[in-house]
């Protein structure tokens, strides 16, 4: 397989387990000192810099809005070299039963075998939504 091959086998085996609730195989292919870029100008927007201020400062903050786990899909995912590019959906109720239906791309950088950098695109309006 190429490295385009290896890193897209990589992401979807940490990914597929989310599609059942559980994202700990995704998380533990990011890189510690990941740059994680999150698009946007909400309260979780911005650039962390290590995987424990992603979790603890963007994705703790969000699903603690959720009133239970996201169900999430995956769309699709490409790869060249080490730059692999993954779409996915996710459903969920936040809190006062808003509905919280997000699209998600995320390209990542890989680099022996970890992502180490991530840029999120998202919805921004919707997530800002669950932090109003």
């Amino acid at each position: 397989m190429t490295s385009s091959d290896d890193n897209k086998a990589r992401v979807r085996a940490a990914f597929m387990p989310w599609e059942q609730g559980n994202s700990a195989p995704f998380f533990d292919l990011v890189a510690e000192d990941v740059t994680w870029t999150v698009m946007g100008t909400t309260p979780v927007s911005g650039v962390y810099h290590s995987r424990k201020a992603l979790i603890d400062q963007a994705f703790g903050p969000l699903l603690a809005r959720l009133e239970g786990p996201l169900k999430t899909k995956l769309i699709d995912i490409a790869a060249d070299g080490d730059r692999v590019f993954l779409r996915f959906q996710s459903a969920g109720v936040a809190e006062g039963g808003k509905t919280y239906n997000q699209a998600y791309c995320f390209a990542m950088v890989m680099r022996e075998g970890w992502i180490v950098e991530v840029v999120a695109y998202l919805d921004t309006e919707l997530l800002a939504e669950i932090f109003s």
